[in-house]
C-alpha cells in the first residue's frame, strides 16, 4: 500500500542578489517603485510540495504516487521523476498552460522576494482521488489549487482514506469556516508555527481545541524542533544534528515525508517526529529541494548519531 500525495509540482528559479534589498528600496518612494537587481547566481530546481515530499519518501523507501496537474513544459521534470523512480501515473498534463513556477530572489540578509505563477496548478480539481485504483494507506492534501484541495479532502473521506491536511502557503485561500471543515475531515494536521497562529486566528479555536479534532496535530518550530499533540499529550521533538545550514527551502516538505513514513510504518510519535526531524536536517545541508541523498542503511546510522539510540 502506498501514500497518495495531492499537491503541487513546480519549477523553482532561485537567484542570489549579492547586496541588501534595504540598500536599494527607499521606503518613502515605494509608491513609485521601479528597481532592478543584478543576480549573477541562478539555480533552476525541481520543486513543489508534492514533488519534494515524494523525493524524500523515495529516499526513505516508502512507496508513493503524486496526484497533480502540470503544464506542457513538464518533460524535464518527468525525466527527473523517472530517474528517481517516482510514480507519475496520476499526474495530468493540462494543455496551453505552464507548470507552476516560482521565481525567488534572496539577498545577503536572507530576505526574499518571490513571484509565483500557479499555472496548471489552478486546474488541480481536474484530478480525482477516485481515479486511483491502487490500495492507498493514507493521503495528504498539501498546497495546490483551492478547488482541488477542497475536492481531494472530500474525496479522501468518501474513499475512507485517512489523510494529512497540510495547508502551508495555501492557507490564505480559505475562510475560517473552510479551514474548520478541513480539520474536521482530516486525520492528521501539520503546520509550521506561523501557520498554527494563523489557523487559530482564522478558526477562532485554540491549538488544544484543534488537536482534539484530529489524531495528531504537528507544529514545526524551525531551529527549535517541533511538537506533536496526540492522545492528550504533547511530544517535544528536538532537531537533528546538521553539519552546516545551507538552504532551508523544502525542509518542511522533507519533514512531512518523515511523518508519512512513520505513520505508514506504525512508529510511535516520538520516533516518527525524530525521523521527520532527521529528514529536515538532511535537506537543510544541501542547496535545492531535491539534491540531498540517503544511502541504504544510512537512516539508522544518522538517527543514532542525532538522538543517541536506534530505530
Amino acid at each position: 500500500m502506498k501514500a497518495l500525495l495531492c499537491g503541487s509540482l513546480a519549477y523553482d528559479s532561485i537567484m542570489v542578489f549579492e547586496d541588501r534589498f534595504a540598500n536599494h528600496i527607499l521606503p518613502d518612494q515605494v509608491h513609485i517603485l521601479n528597481v532592478s537587481f543584478h543576480v549573477p547566481q541562478l539555480r533552476k530546481e525541481f520543486g513543489g510540495c508534492a514533488g519534494n515530499i515524494a523525493y524524500n519518501l523515495k529516499l526513505l523507501g516508502t512507496d508513493c504516487a503524486i496526484m497533480a496537474t502540470v503544464g506542457e513544459d513538464f518533460e524535464p521534470y518527468a525525466r527527473w521523476m523517472d530517474k528517481c523512480g517516482i510514480d507519475r501515473e496520476y499526474i495530468k498534463v493540462v494543455g496551453d498552460t505552464y507548470t507552476a513556477q516560482a521565481y525567488i530572489t534572496t539577498d545577503m540578509d536572507d530576505n526574499q522576494i518571490t513571484a509565483f505563477h500557479p499555472g496548471a496548478m489552478n486546474h488541480s480539481h481536474l484530478n480525482s482521488v477516485a481515479e486511483c485504483t491502487e490500495p492507498i494507506k493514507l493521503g495528504i492534501v498539501s498546497p495546490d489549487g483551492k478547488d482541488g484541495m477542497i475536492q481531494h479532502a472530500s474525496q479522501f473521506v468518501e474513499a475512507g482514506v485517512p489523510f494529512i491536511f497540510d495547508p502551508g502557503q495555501g492557507m490564505p485561500l480559505f475562510s475560517g469556516e473552510e479551514l474548520d471543515r478541513f480539520v474536521d475531515q482530516a486525520t492528521w494536521l501539520t503546520l509550521n508555527d506561523y501557520e498554527a497562529k494563523l489557523l487559530t486566528q482564522r478558526t477562532g479555536k485554540s491549538l488544544e481545541e484543534l488537536a482534539r479534532k484530529v489524531d495528531a496535530l504537528i507544529v514545526t518550530l524551525g531551529g527549535k524542533g517541533s511538537v506533536i499533540h496526540a492522545d492528550g499529550e504533547v511530544v517535544e521533538v528536538p532537531t537533528a544534528k546538521v553539519s552546516e545550514v545551507n538552504d532551508p527551502t523544502g525542509c518542511g516538505d522533507a519533514y512531512r515525508a518523515g511523518l508519512i513514513h512513520g505513520i505508514i510504518n506504525s512508529m510511535d510519535w516520538k520516533t516518527t517526529g525524530r525521523v521527520a526531524a532527521l529528514m529536515g536536517a538532511l535537506k537543510v545541508e544541501c542547496h535545492g529541494t531535491q539534491n540531498h541523498t540517503l544511502a541504504a542503511g544510512e537512516l539508522e546510522e544518522k538517527f543514532h548519531a542525532s538522538f543517541g539510540y536506534g530505530l
